[in-house]
């Protein structure tokens, strides 16, 4: 596994939110946070010039939602890795997201391990689903 630094564009429009993923994430040397943004705008805008490794973005934000962010970035940038952030545990918001171009998902209440975890694994080229979502997925027949 390489060890170079992963650098990471936070999208919340909690600043208490963003300052704790920002502390937490930083305790992983891997991880450098690169900008928190507080909007979809203000991501939009400064997407293409940072160029981050991986995006987390809220889904439930204004005036900007994350869905309609990573419609947009995926738009412009197609290789763009997202992982999306909600409260929510249900699988549809996870499904919205990949089926927008995100590659991951994350509850915001996942344990730290598994967010490392989701970042590198995205980081990587793979998908990541958090284990609060996928317990809720209906079986496969």
């Amino acid at each position: 596994m390489s060890n170079e630094s992963i650098r990471i564009m936070l999208v919340d429009d909690h600043q208490l939110v963003r300052e704790s993923w920002k502390l937490l994430l930083e305790n992983n040397p891997r991880f450098h946070v690169i900008a928190d943004c507080d909007n979809g705008n203000t991501a939009l805008e400064q997407v293409q010039s940072l160029n981050p490794d991986i995006m987390l973005v809220d889904i439930n934000m204004s005036p900007v939602n994350g869905f309609e962010i990573t419609r947009r970035i995926i738009e412009t940038m197609p290789l763009a890795k997202i992982i999306g952030l909600s409260v929510h545990n249900q699988p549809k918001y996870a499904t919205r997201m990949m089926e927008l171009g995100a590659r991951g998902f994350l509850t915001k209440t996942s344990p730290l391990e598994e967010i490392n975890e989701g970042i590198i694994a995205v980081h990587r080229g793979e998908y990541y689903i958090c284990e609060e979502v996928r317990r809720n997925l209906p079986p496969a027949e």
